[in-house]
C-alpha cells in the first residue's frame, strides 16, 4: 500500500470512530434508538460517505450526485452521525435527536437534507434504489445508487423481486450491501431464517457478488474500488461486520440491537472509544 492510501485509511478509521462515538452520545442523550446495527454499519457508511459517493452537503439535491438508501432504516443513528460529519447537518440539530419537536425521527425522512427516502418498512430500500437506477439509465444519467440492507431483512420477499429486476435490467449503477452481523431483534440469523447460501443466492439471481470485511477500512475501500459499473451486473456486497462494533461489552449480545447504555455504560463506551482515536492519531 502507498504512502498516501495508507494515509487515506488512516483518515477515515479516525472519521468512522468519532462517528461511532456520536452514534453512543445520541442515543444515550435522546434515550432511544437501535445501537447495536448502527455501531455495525459506521464504517460501511463512512467509506461510502467519505471516500466512494459523489456528493454536495452545500447542494443535497445535486442532480448527478450519487444516492444513498438506508433500507435498514431502524439504524438511523449512523446515517445522522455520518450526515453531521460530512456537513449535511448541524451539530445541533444532531443534539435533538430522541427530544420533542425534532426533525430527526427514528427512521430516516426526507426533511433531513440529504436523505432520499423515508424508509424502515424492512424490504422497500432495494426496490427503491432498483426504480433509482432505472430512470438514470433511462435518462441517460451517470450517478451509482447504493443500498444499504440488514442480514435480518433478507427474510423479506421484496428484496427477492428486487434483486431479479435489478439483473434483467442489467443495472450495473446499483451496489447493494448487506450488513451481514448474524443478528436481528429476535435472535442468530440462522435461526430465524437461515439465509446461507447467500453468495450463491445473489449470484444465481445475476448479481456480481463481493465478499468485505465490514469493520474493517481497508478492505470496504479495496472492494469499492474494484466494482465494474460497466459489466451490465448489478453489484452485491456482503460486508462481514460485527453487531455492536466497537464497544467492548456491546458487540456479539442480542440485547443491544436496541437496548439503551446506563451512564456508567456511557461512560466505559465513550472512554474506549476515546483511546482507540488516541492511539489512530499517534500511529
Amino acid at each position: 500500500m502507498t504512502e498516501e492510501n495508507k494515509n487515506i485509511i488512516k483518515e477515515l478509521r479516525i472519521q468512522a470512530e468519532k462517528i461511532r462515538r456520536r452514534v453512543v452520545e445520541i442515543v444515550y442523550s435522546g434515550k432511544s434508538g437501535h445501537i447495536g446495527g448502527s455501531l455495525s454499519s459506521v464504517d460501511i457508511e463512512t467509506a461510502l460517505y467519505f471516500h466512494v459517493m459523489k456528493i454536495d452537503p452545500k447542494n443535497p439535491k445535486l442532480e448527478d450526485r450519487d444516492r444513498f438508501i438506508l433500507s435498514k432504516g431502524h439504524s438511523v443513528e449512523a446515517l445522522y452521525s455520518v450526515l453531521e460529519a460530512a456537513g449535511f447537518i448541524e451539530d445541533e440539530v444532531l443534539n435533538t435527536y430522541g427530544h420533542l419537536n425534532s426533525i430527526l425521527a427514528g427512521h430516516p425522512t426526507k426533511k433531513v437534507p440529504g436523505i432520499e427516502l423515508n424508509s424502515g418498512a424492512l424490504g422497500h430500500g432495494l426496490s427503491v434504489g432498483v426504480g433509482m437506477s432505472i430512470a438514470a439509465k433511462m435518462d441517460k444519467k451517470t450517478f451509482h445508487t447504493y443500498v444499504l440492507m440488514g442480514d435480518g431483512e433478507q427474510g423479506e420477499g421484496s428484496i427477492y423481486e428486487a434483486a431479479m429486476s435489478a439483473s434483467h435490467y442489467k443495472l450495473d449503477n446499483l451496489v447493494a450491501i448487506i450488513d451481514r452481523n448474524k443478528l436481528q431483534i429476535s435472535g442468530k440469523t440462522e435461526d430465524v431464517m437461515a439465509l446461507e447460501p447467500m453468495r450463491e443466492r445473489w449470484e444465481a439471481f445475476g448479481w456480481e457478488v463481493w465478499d468485505a470485511e465490514g469493520n474493517d477500512m481497508e478492505s470496504l475501500v479495496d472492494v469499492f474500488k474494484n466494482i465494474d459499473y460497466g459489466n451490465g451486473k448489478p453489484t452485491l456486497i456482503i460486508a462481514h461486520t460485527t453487531k455492536g462494533c466497537g464497544v467492548s461489552f456491546m458487540e456479539k449480545v442480542p440485547k443491544w440491537h436496541h437496548g439503551l447504555p446506563s451512564e456508567t455504560q456511557y461512560v466505559e463506551a465513550i472512554t474506549e472509544i476515546n483511546e482507540r482515536i488516541k492511539k489512530l492519531n499517534e500511529e
